[in-house]
This record gives C-alpha cells, sequence and structure tokens, in this order.
C-alpha cells in the first residue's frame, strides 16, 4: 500500500480510477444491456404475478429499484458512522464493491421462473453500487484540496464514461454477433455481458484500494458505535440550521436529483415501451445506439459544466442545467419516433454527467472545515437516495395507473422546476 500526500496527481487519478472500475454497473446493467434483456423476456404490456399481486413488468422494475435504494438509504448512515468512528471506509468501499460485483455475476441466471433469486440479485447488485459511492464520494476532500475537486470529480465522471462504453462495445459485439463468440444467441451474450461487468469491477478496482488512505483511526467498534452514524446525521441536521446556504443547497438537490436519477434509471425502459421501433433488432439496435450516444456526449457535458461553473458559479450552472432538464422531459412526453429519441437522448448526455459531477463538487465546497466528511457525505448520499425511493414509487405508480410511462415522465418536469427555484435561493457563500 502506498502512501500518497493529498493533492497528488497520482492519488487524485486512483481516486478517479474507481468511477471507471464501477460505471460498468450504471453503463450496462442499469443502463443499457439489462434493461434490453428485461424487455426481451417481458414484452411491452407483460403482467407479472409477484408478492401475491400481477403488476406490469416495468412497475416491477421501479419498485424493486425503490426499495433497493430505501435499503441503502438506512444502512449507509449505519455503516459510514462505523467506518468514521473505527477509521476503515476502504474495508467498507470494497465489501460493497465486491457485493455488487458478485450479485452482477448472479444476474447470469435472471429468468422468469427464477423470479424471486433473480430479483434478489438485481437488488443486492444495486445496493452494491450505490452503498459503495458513499464512501467513494467521501473520500473527495481527504485526497483533494477544494480548489481541485470540481476538476477531479469530472475528470472520475469522465474516466468513468470511457471505460464504461469500452466494456459496452465489447458486450455489444458479443450480442450483435454471438456466433463469432461461440455463443447461444443474444440472449446468452447479455448473461455473459452481466458477469463481465462484475469482473471488470473487481479488477479494475484494486488499483484504486492500492492508494487510497486507510484511514488514521483504529478505535474498536463497540455496540454503541452502531448507531453512531444515526447519531451523526442528526448532528449534522442541528448543524445544519446555522448553515443557511448548505440547508438550501442540500434542499434544491434533494428535489431535483429526484428527478435525474429516476430519468437515468429508467429511460432505457421508456424506449424499449414507448417508441415506435420497426422491429424488435431494430429496437435493441436503436437502444444500444442512444445508450452509446449518451454515454460519448456526457465525457463532453462534464467537462463542458466543469468550464461553465468556472466561468458563472457552480450554483447558475446548476440553474441552467435544471432548466435544459426540465425542457427534456416536456420533449420527452411527444417522442414516439427514433430519431426524435435520439436527439432526446444527446441533451440528456449534455447534461447527464454535468450535473452529477457539478452535485458532488458544489456540496463538497460548501462543507465546513471538519474532518468528519463521511458523516457529510452520508447526509448527502441519504437525501439522494430518498429522493430516488420517492421519485421511483412515484413513476411506477403513475405507469401502472395510467399504463404508460408518458405521464410520469411529465410528471418529472415539476420536480425540475421547483429544483430551479429553490438553487436562486441559495445565497452566495461568504
Amino acid at each position: 500500500m502506498a502512501h500518497l500526500e493529498k493533492g497528488s496527481k497520482k492519488l487524485l487519478n486512483a481516486w478517479a480510477f474507481y468511477d471507471w472500475a464501477n460505471s460498468v454497473y450504471s453503463l450496462v446493467i442499469a443502463s443499457a444491456v439489462f434493461p434490453i434483456f428485461y424487455d426481451q423476456l417481458f414484452p411491452k404490456g407483460t403482467m407479472v404475478n409477484a408478492f401475491g399481486t400481477s403488476m406490469k413488468s416495468t412497475a416491477l422494475m421501479s419498485f424493486t429499484t425503490a426499495f433497493a435504494f430505501l435499503i441503502v438509504a438506512f444502512i449507509s448512515p449505519l455503516l459510514s458512522g462505523i467506518a468514521d468512528y473505527a477509521g476503515n471506509k476502504k474495508n467498507f468501499l470494497k465489501a460493497f464493491c465486491y457485493l455488487g460485483s458478485l450479485s452482477c455475476i448472479g444476474l447470469y441466471w435472471f429468468d422468469v421462473e427464477n423470479l424471486y433469486f433473480s430479483l434478489v440479485c438485481y437488488l443486492f447488485g444495486l445496493i452494491g453500487f450505490w452503498g459503495s459511492l458513499v464512501f467513494y464520494n467521501s473520500y473527495l476532500p481527504d485526497v483533494a484540496y477544494p480548489e481541485q475537486q470540481d476538476a477531479v470529480s469530472a475528470k472520475g465522471y469522465s474516466m468513468g464514461y470511457i471505460g464504461s462504453v469500452v466494456l459496452l462495445v465489447i458486450n455489444l459485439a458479443m450480442v450483435m454477433m454471438p456466433d463469432l463468440f461461440h455463443l447461444d444467441g443474444a440472449m446468452q451474450a447479455m448473461r455473459i455481458s452481466f458477469i463481465s461487468v462484475g469482473v471488470w469491477w473487481i479488477l479494475f478496482s484494486q488499483y484504486t484500494y492500492y492508494f487510497l488512505p486507510k484511514g488514521n483511526r483504529s478505535n474498536k467498534v463497540s455496540s454503541d458505535v452502531v448507531l453512531n452514524g444515526f447519531r451523526e446525521l442528526r448532528k449534522i441536521w442541528q448543524q445544519l440550521k446555522q448553515n443557511v446556504v448548505l440547508k438550501r443547497y442540500l434542499g434544491a438537490f434533494f428535489v431535483y436529483s429526484m428527478a435525474v436519477q429516476t430519468v437515468m434509471l429508467v429511460a432505457t425502459y421508456f424506449g424499449a415501451e414507448e417508441i415506435a421501433w420497426a422491429d424488435a433488432d431494430a429496437k435493441s439496435m436503436g437502444l444500444i445506439v442512444s445508450i452509446l450516444l449518451i454515454q460519448l456526449v456526457a465525457v463532453g457535458g462534464a467537462l463542458l459544466t466543469s468550464r461553465l461553473s468556472t466561468a458563472i458559479g457552480n450554483i447558475k450552472a446548476l440553474i441552467i442545467i435544471n432548466s435544459i432538464w426540465a425542457v427534456i422531459c416536456v420533449c420527452a412526453f411527444f417522442v414516439t419516433q427514433p430519431i426524435h429519441f435520439y436527439v432526446t437522448a444527446g441533451f440528456v448526455g449534455l447534461v447527464m454527467g454535468g450535473i452529477q459531477s457539478l452535485s458532488r463538487s458544489t456540496y463538497s465546497k460548501f462543507l465546513p472545515e471538519t474532518q468528519d466528511t463521511a458523516s457529510y457525505f452520508s447526509f448527502y448520499d441519504v437525501t439522494e437516495k430518498i429522493g430516488i425511493v420517492i421519485g421511483m414509487v412515484l413513476y411506477g405508480a403513475i405507469d401502472q395507473y395510467f399504463g404508460s410511462m408518458r405521464y410520469s415522465v411529465i410528471f418529472l418536469t415539476l420536480f425540475f422546476v421547483v429544483g430551479i427555484f429553490l438553487l436562486a435561493r441559495v445565497p452566495k457563500k461568504e
């Protein structure tokens, strides 16, 4: 294990490299191959009998996703409190990484006959990915100085987009040309791609683990420490009352992030069900092209946003990006043809990486001088996760009630509009 000084180029690169390792989950599993695979298993309008009721297959996925985020929102403060006290953030980062990776490998057996086992693998994959992010994000102030944080945060997202596209291209070659890889059709190729995500994630994260500092405390964990994370959340909630800038920013972030994350989690399912594709092959290819377009545009989007925030300030940049998101949601309601979907995907890519990267670094900048970064980022994380739970439940309920995701997407516009209003109320930091 190497010891590197805070702010050193090698340490910043090692931290950002975890995005290269784990972003294959968010692209291949959350966005690209798995939603297409799921759509093949459950074609448009399929009703699924699960948990004693019958529901739309897309609504089942929305509710399963919401439940996973509810678990993450509950356990992350519990674990970050322990990690903060014991000084072993890295061990928790590894544990969630391995849980997520192995669950992705488990998706190989996803099937209608194994529905509950399948949903558990999907659930734990999601918990592993998002659970690891709270510890990864909390390392940002530990490895980078405030003036470095915007750039290194954007670099992480950019590396994530590039790395995930590399694996996606390999996976897509397998799906489109299974014979070349001696595979029994596209469905088996998609199953193999789930294994490749787990292996990639474990393998490349080792570089990050080698250089990240372990922590400088070695306190023994007692039963009293277990609830420490919730006490820390309550303490930070009390501190927010004195910190108007951070409190108002978090309120705005809670609202607009609810919509951003929901759109990103359901975009491919929306494209599969609501767009008039010529046939099944055209649908698969069209969705893949759209996702690749989003990823490639997002690399430039994250860097453009970083420059925009330098020129006009973080809050003004976030207001502009939220305005674009609101327009995208309104336009999505009317999108029916593939060409319109591609254009919409391009705009989503432009603002997707930017809003995530800038939101993370803006929060980091607004933090008071403290060693307690894990607790503050745990609060940020819980805020985001509870927002996603609400967003996904509302999305799934509207989808189930109206029988179409279009009404769900148009409803999300409201959150962006409210987010813009709340961002405008964030006072300038002294």
